[in-house]
Formats: C-alpha cells, sequence, structure tokens
C-alpha cells in the first residue's frame, strides 16, 4: 500500500499538468474508482479546465482546477499516476480508468485492482473529503501535543496500530510504523499506555524524522533507501538489525493485532 512518500512523487508526476488546459477526459465508466461521484459532472468539470495546482495529504492528494474544480485522488494498493505523449493515446489499456488530454500530454491514472478512488468537488464548501483539520505528519502543525493526545485515547492499544491510524498519523503505513518503532527504540507490541514519557519523545521525533527522511528519498524520485534504514532489511525472514551496535541480531517479525510488524528484539527491548 502506497504511503506519504510514495504518494508525493506520484502526486509530482502530474505537476507539468500545472497550467495547461484539459482538452479532453476519457474514462472508464465501470472502473469502481468511480464509485462515489458523478463520472458526467466531473468529465464535463474537467474539459477545457487548467489546473493551478496539487495537494497532498497523508495518502490522499488533490488537483485544484481554474474555476472551482477539485479533482482527488488515493491510490488504493495499486494506483499510480504518470505522464504519457499525447501520441500515446490509443496504446492505453483497460487499467488506465481516468486519463486527462492536453494539446501534447496524457496524464493518466492507472490502477489494476481498482481499490483507488476518484473524489470531485465544484466549490470550496464541498470538499467534506479533504481533511484541512488534521495535519500531515510531515507538516509544523504536527506536534508533540496532538500526537500525544492520540496516544492517550488508546491507552490499551499496540503501538504499531496506533501509527496506522490515518486520523493520528496522517501518511505512515506499515513500513513506515516499523521504521518509527525501530529508530525511536520502541517494541512495536508495547501499549500506549506503558510508554514512558522519554519514550514518547523519542517517538514523536522519529515520526517527523521518517516523513521527511522518507519524502527526501523516496517522495523525491523513488530512490531505494539506504543500507542503514530498517526499511531495507524489513521485507522477508532472515533480515537483520543494520543499527552497529546490534551486531546484525536477526530482526523478528509477527502479526500485531493483524497486521505483520518487523523489529529488532536486541534494540526494541
Amino acid at each position: 500500500m502506497p504511503e506519504l512518500a510514495e504518494v508525493e512523487y506520484h502526486r509530482k508526476q502530474w505537476d507539468s499538468l500545472v497550467g495547461q488546459m484539459v482538452c479532453d477526459v476519457h474514462v472508464n465508466p465501470r472502473a469502481r474508482i468511480f464509485r462515489e461521484i458523478d463520472i458526467s459532472l466531473l468529465v464535463d468539470s474537467l474539459r477545457g479546465a487548467r489546473l493551478k495546482t496539487s495537494l497532498r495529504h497523508g495518502k490522499r492528494m488533490r488537483f485544484d482546477f481554474a474555476g472551482d474544480v477539485y479533482l482527488g485522488i488515493q491510490l488504493g494498493m495499486t494506483g499510480a499516476m504518470r505522464r504519457l505523449p499525447q501520441s500515446q493515446l490509443s496504446m492505453l489499456d483497460r487499467h488506465d480508468h481516468l486519463v486527462l488530454e492536453t494539446a501534447k500530454d496524457l496524464f493518466v491514472f492507472r490502477d489494476s485492482r481498482m481499490f483507488g478512488l476518484v473524489r470531485y468537488a465544484h466549490d470550496a464548501e464541498s470538499l467534506s473529503w479533504w481533511p484541512d483539520d488534521k495535519p500531515d505528519v510531515g507538516s509544523s502543525r504536527y506536534t508533540f501535543e496532538r500526537m500525544n493526545a492520540f496516544l492517550m485515547r488508546r491507552q490499551q492499544s499496540p503501538i504499531k496500530n496506533v501509527l496506522l491510524d490515518q486520523e493520528g498519523f496522517p501518511g505512515v503505513g506499515n513500513w513506515m510504523a516499523d521504521e518509527i518503532c525501530w529508530r525511536a527504540r520502541i517494541d512495536p507490541r508495547m501499549r500506549c499506555i506503558q510508554l514512558s514519557d522519554a519514550e514518547r519523545e523519542a517517538l514523536f521525533e522519529a515520526v517527523r524524522e521518517v516523513a521527511v527522511d522518507a519524502l527526501r528519498v523516496i517522495g523525491k524520485d523513488y530512490s531505494t533507501p539506504p543500507n542503514d534504514w530498517l526499511f531495507t532489511h524489513r521485507w522477508k525472514d532472515g533480515g537483520n538489525c543494520p543499527r552497529p551496535a546490534c551486531k546484525a541480531a536477526p530482526l523478528r517479525r509477527e502479526k500485531i493485532a493483524g497486521r505483520t510488524a518487523c523489529y529488532c528484539p536486541e534494540c526494541q527491548e
């Protein structure tokens, strides 16, 4: 499932649409990604519109067009954004469900399994699906006090599961949650009520650090993170902790409340 940085990378694939006019809109009307909107209204509103700017919040994207037209996209499990030359229009396939055509480019939303979602609003007052009141974990508005209050409301839940809750940690997914716990040296099985004040501070610093690092490395050009991250060692059994003090201690993988977690039993006691 794409997380904060992967979504940022895909958002930027449509950056060159800014200022261009949408000449035509091509959709697959049977695609489940349109399950919450009137497709004909979406197409009519986007045709002839120019993109002004785009935003990301957590795992969501928003594209603002002139004339108070707002397009929202969530990638789901297999969604992807791409830009192609206009000449490749005839080469698109059945998984390319939304295509914005300009004079020289095609801006494509592709989703093979169709767990993604397209939303639409015709004015700012209709943007109920855009969570402006919940700051992204990479934002300066995301504070320790906000995080700690969220932990206090979920005191009996394992910290790994709380980190995956988009209400409190927008954009954090499975690999980021593992990376955060590893950098903070916190056992992901611990319940929130067990965290000391120092551990809460360490958790907050790790949340902000992982968000910034992920946007810098993955969000920029989809680069693979360096070997001193847990990221590159957590994907399969047999990985070892990259922290030098752990001397390549074997990582442990197990289910925590239904979600697979990877952690180092040496430095995350």
